[in-house]
C-alpha cells in the first residue's frame, strides 16, 4: 500500500512518528507532505534528523498567513501531489489547518482519508481547532480515536460505529519512543535555553506554556496569571516563552514583572526532545496546550490547564488534570496542594492514562491493512439503489452482543445507554438491560 500522511505542526510530526515507523515497518511505501507553515530549522529536516524519521517526499512551503490565505494554499499544493502519487489513503493528525487542507482534498478525489485523533470536541465553536476537527471528521472514512469518549461523540453525529476504532493516543507511543531519545543525548545537545539550567539539580519546577489568544490577549486574565505565579515562589517556574506571547506581555507591559522575579526562569522555547525532558522532569505543568494535557498524564505529571474548556475531558475525568482557567485564587489553591498534599499528588500521578498502552500506532496500520483487504477503502458511486431505515430506540431485555442483534434484526446500533451513562456499542458489548438507538434496515 501507499499511505500518505499529511503534516504541518510540530505536534503532528511528534503524533506521527511511530505511525511512520509502523507504516515502513509493514513494508508499506510512506509518503510525506509537509505543508510548510511554520517553516524553520526546527520544523524543517534537522527536526525529523533529531527524531530519526525520514524527511519529507515534498514540502509546500505554505509559510504564514491568515486562515483562508494559508488553507488555500494547502489545498492547492496537496492536490497536485495527490494527483500525480494517487495513495491508497491519506493521514492526517489533529487539528489543523493542515488537516483541514488535506481531508477536504483527499475526499474531493475520493481517496479515502483516516483521522488519527478524531472525534476531539471543545463544543467551542471560537476555536478554529474546533471547525477544523468538525470539517475533517465529515470527510474521513475512518476515524482512529484515542478514547470512548470520542469514539461517542462520534457516534453522536452520526458516524457509523463501523468507521470508529478505539486505539489509544500515539502520544503515548511518542512519549515513550522519544523520551529515550531525549535522556540518551548529552548535556552539549540541549538548546540553550535549557542548557543553562540545571534541571536534574532543580527542585518543585514548574513548567508553565500559554499560548492561545483567549489567554495571553486578555490582559486581565494574563495579570491574573502573572498574580499567581508571583507568589508560587517556592516553586522553580520554567517558561519557555512563545514570541507571540512575549511580545503581547510586553505591549501590556507585564513582561519584566514576570521576567524580574528570581524564582522565573524565562527561556527562549526550546526543541521538542528538550521539552519532553523538562516535563519528564517537572513537579506540576501550568499550559493552555491541548497536547501537553496528554503528554502530562503519559509522563505522570500533574497539569493544571489554564482553560475554562477542554477537547481532552478524559485528562480530568481520569483526575490527572484540573481546569483552573485564569483564576488566580484557583491556580494557587491547585498548585499548593500538589506541591503541600503528598497523597493528593500521588492521586493526581498515578492517574489511569486514558490515552492507551503505546501501541495506537500498531492498531491503526493493521485496521488499515484489513480495511484494503476488505475491499472498504474504496471511494465509488453507489451502483445500487439506497436502502432506506427508520430509526428506532429499544430496551432490551435479553443477553444479546451488539454483533448478534444486528445481524439478527439486519440493524445497525448507534449508541447504547445504560440508565446513567452513554456507552460505545463495541462488537461484543452485552446489550442486556441497556437502550439502544438504531438504523432498522429491515423494511
Amino acid at each position: 500500500m501507499k499511505i500518505t500522511i499529511v503534516l504541518g505542526t510540530r505536534p503532528e510530526i511528534i503524533k506521527m512518528a511511530s505511525v511512520m515507523d509502523e507504516i515502513e515497518k509493514r513494508g508499506h511505501e510512506l509518503l510525506l507532505i509537509h505543508t510548510g507553515q511554520h517553516y524553520d530549522k526546527e520544523m524543517s529536516e534537522n527536526f525529523f534528523i533529531d527524531l530519526k524519521l525520514p524527511t519529507p517526499n515534498y514540502n509546500i512551503h505554505v509559510g504564514s498567513g491568515s486562515h483562508g490565505k494559508q488553507t488555500g494554499k494547502m489545498m492547492e499544493g496537496i492536490e497536485e501531489v495527490l494527483l500525480d502519487e494517487k495513495p491508497d489513503i491519506l493521514l492526517v493528525q489533529g487539528d489543523t489547518n493542515a488537516v483541514l487542507a488535506g481531508a477536504l482534498v483527499a475526499s474531493k478525489l475520493h481517496i479515502p482519508v483516516g483521522h488519527v485523533e478524531a472525534g476531539l470536541r471543545s463544543f467551542d465553536e471560537t476555536m478554529p481547532e474546533e471547525i477544523n476537527r468538525l470539517a475533517a471528521d465529515i470527510c474521513s472514512k475512518l476515524y482512529f480515536v484515542p478514547t470512548e469518549e470520542s469514539a461517542i461523540n462520534l457516534a453522536m453525529e452520526g458516524i457509523s460505529r463501523k468507521r470508529i476504532f478505539i486505539t489509544g493516543n500515539t502520544v503515548v507511543d511518542a512519549c515513550f519512543r522519544n523520551l529515550e531519545i531525549s535522556k540518551n543525548r548529552e548535556k552539549d545537545e540541549y538548546d540553550e535555553g535549557l542548557a543553562e539550567l540545571d534541571i536534574d539539580n532543580m527542585e518543585n519546577i514548574l513548567t508553565l506554556t500559554m499560548h492561545r489568544a483567549e489567554t495571553v490577549d486578555d490582559k486581565e486574565r494574563l495579570t491574573n496569571i502573572i498574580e499567581a505565579l508571583e507568589e508560587l515562589d517556592d516553586m522553580n517556574i520554567i517558561f519557555p516563552i512563545h514570541p507571540r506571547t512575549k511580545k503581547t506581555m510586553e505591549n501590556f507591559g507585564l513582561f519584566d514583572r514576570l521576567n524580574d522575579l528570581k524564582h522565573v526562569h524565562i527561556i527562549k522555547p526550546v526543541g521538542y526532545l528538550d521539552f519532553l525532558l523538562l516535563i519528564s522532569k517537572s513537579t506540576i505543568i501550568l499550559t493552555d496546550s491541548g497536547g501537553l494535557q496528554e503528554e502530562a498524564i503519559t509522563l505522570d505529571v500533574p497539569a493544571l490547564t489554564l482553560r475554562y474548556n477542554t477537547e481532552r475531558p478524559e485528562t480530568v475525568t481520569a483526575g490527572g488534570n484540573i481546569l483552573v482557567g485564569s483564576d488566580k485564587e484557583v491556580i494557587l489553591e491547585n498548585a499548593r496542594r500538589i506541591l503541600d498534599d503528598e497523597e493528593f499528588a500521588n492521586k493526581m500521578k498515578s492517574a489511569k492514562n486514558p490515552y492507551g498502552m503505546g501501541n495506537a500506532a500498531e492498531l491503526m496500520i493493521k485496521i488499515i491493512e484489513d480495511a484494503d483487504k476488505n475491499d472498504n477503502l474504496k471511494m465509488e458511486a453507489p451502483d445500487e439503489v439506497m436502502s432506506s431505515f427508520t430509526r428506532k430506540m429499544k430496551v432490551i431485555g435479553e443477553a444479546i452482543s451488539v454483533n448478534e442483534f444486528e445481524k439478527n434484526n439486519n440493524s445497525l446500533i448507534k449508541i447504547a445507554f445504560d440508565g446513567e451513562e452513554i456507552k460505545f456499542p463495541y462488537d461484543d458489548l452485552n446489550l442486556n438491560g441497556l437502550t439502544i438507538i438504531y438504523e432498522d434496515y429491515a423494511n
